[in-house]
């Protein structure tokens, strides 16, 4: 290996490794309550804007891996971050309404609604914790999160060569991966989670009833969340994730 490669690489790790046990501790023993795992106000949340937004140990990573990257070339641009209970809410709800219009069944609307998009109340984006990246400086698609923009000749393509090769140095890691034997979310080379908070963030979450949490709040086509469904989608879609995101 290229002896200052090598000392790249190796300074990275440093970073990462001295970043990450401090925050881990410190997440592995906060309580989190419901409505921060639901998206309905968490004090961690630090930022203004819809990309800038997210948890106050998430953005001191970031910042930390952006630097690293634009010593590479690379420049990362957060498309989205933290999202509330109500703005997914919007979002689900919009689906539903348009895709119900054009004649799909509740039941049909909601299976092409999660191939991408969360129900509310289940978004790991409600942690602040997930990011959904791409490159900045390099021609710009009209539609940025599509996964042949971050492969072969795609415009995001380096920056996913420098993510999977650094990223988790971080602590940043690919929540929904492109793996055939993954069920749930289809994959998304954009959308990377700071696994020292979201980790024990979803320990938390498994102890919340998703059923009472959807029927609470009254989202539109929660009528048509049996308890198979339910079940269904926590094991495929909450639960079917990258491991290095699990405990």
């Amino acid at each position: 290996m290229d002896r200052n490669k090598f000392i790249k690489i190796s300074s990275l790790a440093t970073i990462g490794a001295l970043m990450l046990p401090k925050v881990m501790v410190a997440a592995t023993f906060q309580q989190f309550t419901r409505d921060q795992l639901i998206g309905k106000g968490n004090p961690d949340i630090v930022g203004e804007s819809y990309t800038s937004k997210m948890h106050k140990d998430t953005k001191v990573a970031l910042d930390k891996m952006k630097i690293a990257a634009e010593k590479d070339g690379i420049y990362i641009e957060v498309v989205s971050a933290y999202r509330s209970f109500q703005r997914q809410k919007e979002i689900f709800e919009g689906k539903y309404s348009r895709f119900t219009s054009q004649g799909l069944s509740p039941e049909d609307a909601i299976s092409k609604i999660i191939e991408y998009s969360t129900i509310p109340g289940t978004s790991r984006h409600h942690w602040g914790t997930d990011i959904d990246i791409i490159q900045a400086k390099v021609p710009r698609p009209e539609s940025v999160l599509q996964p042949q923009h971050f492969h072969g000749n795609g415009p995001f393509c380096k920056l996913k060569e420098w993510l999977n090769e650094h990223a988790h140095s971080f602590g940043f890691y690919e929540a929904y991966t492109n793996n055939a034997q993954r069920k749930g979310f289809k994959y998304e080379p954009w959308h990377f989670s700071y696994a020292p908070v979201s980790k024990p963030m979803l320990q938390e979450y498994k102890k919340i009833d998703i059923k009472q949490v959807l029927t609470e709040e009254n989202i539109n086509g929660s009528d048509f969340f049996s308890e198979a469904f339910i079940e269904t989608y926590r094991r495929e879609n909450i639960l079917d994730i990258n491991p290095k995101l699990l405990s």
